[in-house]
């Protein structure tokens, strides 16, 4: 089964941690990537840019608007995401476990399984 291991970032908590702790995570994921290689369950990663980049594109009595961000009311947002394929849920979560964000309080990983892939050899 595939799931995606979504990273849920806050950029006030990522922001008041100090760099040797911010530089910590980020070298963690060289390892939780290389753990999921080896395994065999990795499909693909992507971090994603800043919301401030993105542009949200919805209707509105009909009408298209586009906004810039995602929703400016959010304190959270998907920094990214790794998805893999494995045996199960359980699996799954043991593997968020050990995402390095999950050791800041108040970051977290959705893990969320996959209904339907096209596009890829996936």
């Amino acid at each position: 089964m595939k799931y995606m291991l979504i990273m849920q970032t806050n950029p006030n908590i990522w922001d008041a941690l100090p760099e040797e702790e911010r530089n910590e995570v980020m070298n963690g994921h060289g390892a939780f990537l290389k753990t999921i290689q080896e395994s065999g369950e990795m499909i693909s990663t992507h971090a994603l840019a800043d919301p401030a980049n993105s542009a949200s594109v919805r209707r509105h009595d009909g009408v298209p608007a586009v906004t810039d961000g995602p929703f400016a009311e959010a304190k959270e947002y998907m920094g990214g995401y790794y998805l893999v394929d494995c045996e199960s849920r359980e699996r799954a979560i043991e593997l968020a476990l050990q995402i390095p964000d999950t050791r800041i309080n108040g970051l977290g990983i959705e893990v969320r399984p996959v209904m339907f892939s096209a596009g890829s050899d996936m």
